[in-house]
């Protein structure tokens, strides 16, 4: 299992004690437009995803970590690499803190860089990509103090609360020497 650790932040797997906050998070109503979500989560459901959380990527074309702090090991959000696609060498990300209380405090952008980092060294990535509500004014920065840079608009993306949103595409090319 992979453990990723920065000066405020470790990256862990997924553990069976993480289903309370696993539950709570994905059954929070308020960030289902991220996750494209659409109905609740029961505990079995998510029992049964923890109990398969140990898959590899190359075989389920996801990894998800869990955000802890390294002062007390308490949990505060997921970074997840998603569309795992190694014949094009590109992957996507996505990242949620989940407390307002945890934000604003550097952990996402240690996060964001561990899990790049580990993207770029270890499965070989050429690229990382976000897709950035265009009212997420919070992750549209995360991702450019990342490095991270616009490449795209999709309009009318997403259909949220009786209207559409456009959708950003942000990019991170790995430095090729």
């Amino acid at each position: 299992m992979i453990t990723l650790t920065g000066n405020t932040v470790m990256l862990r797997a997924l553990e069976p004690s993480d289903l309370d906050f696993l539950y709570t998070l994905e059954n929070e109503e308020s960030i289902w437009e991220l996750s494209n979500t659409v109905t609740p989560y029961s505990k079995f459901v998510l029992k049964q995803y923890l109990d398969n959380a140990h898959r590899d990527i190359y075989e389920v074309k996801q990894l998800r970590l869990v955000i802890c702090t390294q002062e007390n090991g308490k949990v505060i959000g997921l970074i997840d690499l998603f569309d795992f696609d190694p014949k094009n060498h590109r992957v996507g990300l996505g990242i949620i803190i989940a407390s307002e209380a945890d934000r604003g405090k550097g952990h996402a952008s240690e996060a964001v860089a561990l899990v790049c980092k580990y993207a770029f060294q270890h499965l070989q990535m050429h690229q990382v990509y976000a897709n950035v509500s265009e009212d997420n004014k919070k992750s549209i920065h995360l991702f450019t103090k990342a490095g991270f840079s616009e490449a795209g608009l999709k309009r009318d993306w997403i259909f949220s609360e009786g209207t559409y949103k456009n959708e950003y595409i942000y990019q991170l090319i790995a430095h090729v020497h």
